[in-house]
């Protein structure tokens, strides 16, 4: 591999992509260069100013429009607001020359040869030799890009197809030509994954690549089912979210997020640059949708698609669904299904499959309907796009949001079990034959029954070239506990698997529903805490579910206040907190390594590990005043312990009590890894983000590991925090009472709200005082427990797990 640095970029072009990709690089630490073309006419507004063409403003207003744009977009597509000042914008006219500075210059201009072609020529004029270039591309050939280019151009040239938006899609396509030297492929597959936290997926230089030609495909195998099986928009969705593993917007409300004029410009272009593709009749679409399509009902940017949204006569909002047989908008009808209901009971994806497979419903029939003729499609696929089966799968599962690939799917199901159902699948669509490719047959009867295997701890796939298994590149460095678990696990509960992860370094890994916190995960913690202590190095916290962990679990809090059971309750919310200075306090080293969803008694355990190691996309945040209590489980302590902290002699000390207050009060949950250390739920020196949500196992037990051979030894409880007592307390009582005579909070939000300050302030002492964290863990409990005698916190705790039990089904 190359030994490079990437320090600055440069991304011509600030569309859609373009400025979301400029946003990424910024996400990361690179300075960047956003260009686009100058105007050539004023704007009214400003002609009105006096301006002129030669005016910087004016000149720069289109590169401006477009990142301020993408700045608006929610969810947004930067960490940090304070990040968008490692972006320069300019324009190709002006600033062209400033590419000879950068590393790496990305062209992200419109899908059009003529165009890329001409950008090409103005980056000869100034690329510094060396320099690496590509091109953000959904289909054109690489070898039609790079036409009389020069040869160090060539060798530097890639394309680099980001999935959008390339914030949140984890795929990034990397599509050499016959020219790119191969020091620069391993390059950019390993920055991809490392630093830009991609999945990177080597592609040939076929159309619509490895993603976009097998994702595309699937879903318009599905427009094609709608009218065969009979079914309804609303059903499809139904059948083909979560419980088939694809994401909640499962197909038609994907196709209305995405755009359908891009999903008809997609099947277009497939369809007349795949001629020899056996199946290419797929890429017809039906004509319901060339008529949504004429009528410009594309989805979202038209207000209307296959859903369109309405206020009924109340004013409340309303999604009608298409109605296909009538072409008219109706109201959606609640959809039920023996399949899915069956597939509920079970967690694990791969068993859920055979389930679903086999029901006899309209759900099991799409779900045959579906999965036959793919299987027998990316079959046919290799070698054609791929010469490697593992990275078809990597493609759905990081551009489609699938959790298991086709060939995953496939295994599951069972590679030889399933072939005579591909035969005999009656509910045909164009190009299925029922005859898988040759390398299958000849796969099965070498004795290979499955595609992926698991041998000593490492994960192989069937190989066609070598018609052996071999390991799959690069996942050396990922901890995969899925293959850990079945020889690895020392100790289990029903809330906690406690597994070796090698070098004297332990793993306790939470998988209850939602990950949420009760009495077993307590447990599993505090054994894991025990057994690192006696015989191990240190302790990692992590897991490979959806979540990290939605917090403490609510309705074991609910059943003991309803029954009034405060003792139990009182032991439960001790207990918790002394897990919680456990973490901290005991002589191992603990690193939690928190992701996505962080919230509540989960925010708690990283707050008071000794290390978190964190992904980027991770929404942290204590969110217990939404059931009408504060945090219990030493959050609310620490908050007061950082507060203490920040407290100087030049600041005034009321402002950082109201800031860390708001914090709480308003359960502020960050958008991103890096917000949650803005938000005070991380502290400076005692995290760091990983980008790849696949290296953070890895990264999280080398942190634990490095600090077990620094010498590590525990903190000393702390009993110097400072608080403000009376002096702050006056300061939340009226700001509290202001809020309730304004109408912007409750009754019952003014108690909280009072409560909180309790605790922060360390309760009604006459001036500033030193205490310890053990007094306020008795404040914030006592607190905890009296919220919980209040009706109205029951109510809210009730409606709670009412509308959680509503969203699951």
């Amino acid at each position: 591999m190359i030994n490079k640095s990437i320090k600055k970029v440069a991304v011509l072009g600030s569309g859609v992509m373009g400025s979301r990709i400029a946003c990424h690089f910024a996400n990361i630490g690179v300075s960047v260069l956003l260009l686009d073309i100058a105007p050539t006419e004023l704007s009214p507004d400003e002609q009105a100013k006096g301006l002129t063409l030669e005016s910087r403003q004016v000149r720069n207003r289109i590169v401006s429009q477009s990142l301020e744009t993408a700045l608006k977009t929610n969810p947004s597509p930067i960490y940090s607001k304070q990040y968008v000042q490692r972006i320069t914008t300019g324009n190709f006219t002006d600033n062209m020359a400033d590419i000879a500075h950068v590393d790496w210059i990305i062209e992200v201009v419109v899908e059009r040869l003529d165009i890329k072609r001409q950008i090409f020529t103005q980056i000869e004029q100034y690329r510094k030799p060396g320099t690496l270039v590509s091109s953000n591309t959904s289909g054109i050939p690489m070898h039609l890009m790079i036409e009389g280019r020069s040869e160090d151009f060539k060798k530097h040239f890639c394309g680099t197809h980001f999935f959008n938006p390339p914030r949140y899609l984890r795929l990034l396509e990397i599509i050499p030509s016959r020219e790119t030297e191969p020091a620069i492929i391993e390059f950019l597959m390993h920055y991809g994954d490392k630093f830009l936290g991609k999945t990177t997926v080597l592609c040939k230089d076929t159309p619509a690549f490895i993603g976009n030609r097998i994702g595309v495909y699937s879903m318009l195998a599905v427009t094609h089912l709608v009218k065969k099986l009979d079914l309804t928009l609303e059903e499809v969705d139904k059948y083909t979210g979560p419980a088939m593993g694809h994401p909640k917007s499962a197909t038609f409300r994907t196709s209305d997020v995405v755009g359908l004029d891009t999903m008809v410009n997609v099947a277009k272009g497939l369809y007349d640059n795949v001629p020899e593709d056996e199946a290419r009749d797929i890429f017809v679409l039906p004509s319901y949708i060339d008529n949504m399509a004429e009528r410009k009902w594309l989805g979202e940017k038209t207000k209307q698609g296959f859903y369109k949204k309405v206020k009924d006569e109340k004013g409340n909002s309303e999604i009608l669904v298409l109605d296909l047989g009538t072409m008219s908008y109706r109201k959606q009808e609640k959809i039920k299904s023996v399949t899915l209901e069956e597939t509920k009971k079970i967690d694990d994806l791969a068993k859920r499959m055979k389930v679903y497979e086999q029901g006899n419903d309209k759900a099991a029939e799409l779900f045959r309907a579906m999965h036959y003729p793919l299987f027998e499609y990316v079959s046919k696929r290799i070698p054609e796009i791929s010469d490697e089966l593992y990275r078809i799968d990597d493609a759905m599962r990081a551009g489609f949001g699938w959790e298991l690939g086709p060939f995953q799917v496939w295994d599951a199901l069972g590679v030889e079990e399933t072939l005579e159902k591909i035969k005999q699948e009656e509910k045909r669509i164009p190009g299925q034959t029922g005859e898988v490719a040759s390398w299958v047959l000849e796969m099965l009867q070498s004795g290979h029954k499955s595609f992926y295997k698991v041998e000593n701890g490492k994960r192989l796939f069937y190989d066609i070239q070598s018609k052996d298994y071999k390991e799959i590149p690069g996942i050396a460095d990922f901890i995969n506990l899925d293959d850990l678990r079945k020889t690895k696990t020392l100790w289990k509960n029903s809330g906690v698997s406690i597994i070796d992860l090698g070098d004297g370094i332990l793993n306790a890994e939470i998988h209850t529903k939602m990950n949420t916190i009760g009495g077993d995960v307590i447990q599993g913690i505090n054994k894991a805490i025990d057994m690192a202590e006696k015989e191990y190095k240190g302790l990692v916290i992590g897991n490979d579910g959806a979540n990290f962990s939605a917090g403490a679990n609510i309705g074991m809090i609910f059943m003991m206040a309803v029954e009034q059971d405060y003792d139990e309750l009182n032991m439960a919310v001790k207990l918790f907190q002394n897990t919680a200075m456990r973490l901290r306090y005991s002589n191992i080293p603990v690193v939690v390594a928190p992701f996505n969803l962080t919230l509540g008694g989960g925010c708690e355990f990283a707050m008071h590990a000794d290390f978190v190691q964190l992904h980027a996309e991770t929404y942290m945040g204590l969110v217990e005043f939404g059931v009408g209590v504060i945090p219990g489980g030493g959050g609310s302590k620490e908050f007061a312990l950082r507060a203490s902290d920040e407290y100087k002699a030049d600041q005034i000390s009321q402002n950082v009590l109201k800031e860390r207050f708001l914090t709480i009060g308003q359960a502020k949950v960050s958008t991103s890894g890096i917000e949650a250390y803005e938000l005070g739920y991380l502290q400076q020196g005692k995290f760091a983000i990983t980008m790849n949500r696949s290296r953070l196992l890895a990264d999280a037990k080398a942190k634990a590991l490095g600090l077990a051979e620094a010498g590590y030894t525990a903190p000393i409880p702390r009993n110097n925090i400072k608080v403000l007592g009376k002096q702050g307390l006056g300061i939340v009582y009226v700001g509290a009472n202001s809020m309730k005579s304004g109408n912007y909070i409750s009754e019952h939000d003014q108690k909280i709200s009072e409560k909180l300050g309790w605790v922060l302030c360390g309760g009604d002492l006459s001036a500033p005082t030193e205490v310890s964290e053990q007094y306020l863990l008795d404040l914030e409990r006592k607190a905890f427990l009296e919220l919980t005698a209040e009706r109205k916190t029951l109510e809210r705790i009730q409606h709670m797990l009412t509308k959680g039990k509503a969203l699951r089904n």
